[in-house]
């Protein structure tokens, strides 16, 4: 079970990966051993999975990001098995969610123009054994993007 100084540890993380532990101590209140003991027991028990840099999709030309609605034919592991395949083996595609609804599977796919895309989905997702359909819709605006979880909503349910 998190304590409080678990999920503060994980919500400054979020929101800046780089804090030293010294930093990352005295932004929650511990001093930098205890601090240090708790984020390794953290990484050791996978609830911080890596560290990575986020990048700016416009600076590195990819400026297409799309959610495909995929259906299939069927769930057989036969079919199954080479569709995700391409899913994993293809770098566009960042997200990949098994979803309840009218298809599915939801992709989140990122590409560098229209032309990128639909070579994706012509050569190797419509290609694929048992894909029934695709069906896109293109992101015109991100008003709101992140990747942090909401953690502070755990402390309130847990004390009330």
């Amino acid at each position: 079970m998190l304590d409080k100084f678990d999920l503060n540890i994980l919500s400054a993380l979020q929101k800046n990966g780089r804090l030293s532990n010294k930093e990352l101590a005295e932004s929650i209140g511990l001093s930098t051993a205890p601090c240090w003991r708790r984020l390794k027991h953290l990484e050791d028990e996978g609830y911080i999975k890596g560290y990575t840099a986020e990048l700016n999709a416009k600076k590195v030309h990819l400026n297409v990001i799309a959610f495909a609605q995929v259906s299939m034919d069927n769930h057989h592991t036969e079919t199954l098995t080479p569709f995700l395949s391409i899913v994993n083996d293809c770098p566009e595609i960042q997200e990949c969610h098994s979803v309840s609804g009218d298809c599915d599977f939801m992709l989140k796919i990122i590409t560098r123009d229209l032309d990128s895309y639909d070579e994706l989905l012509s050569k190797k997702l419509l290609q694929a054994k048992g894909v029934r359909s695709v069906n896109t819709m293109f992101s015109m605006k991100q008003p709101k993007i992140s990747r942090e979880f909401p953690l502070s909503t755990l402390l309130i349910t847990e004390h009330s």
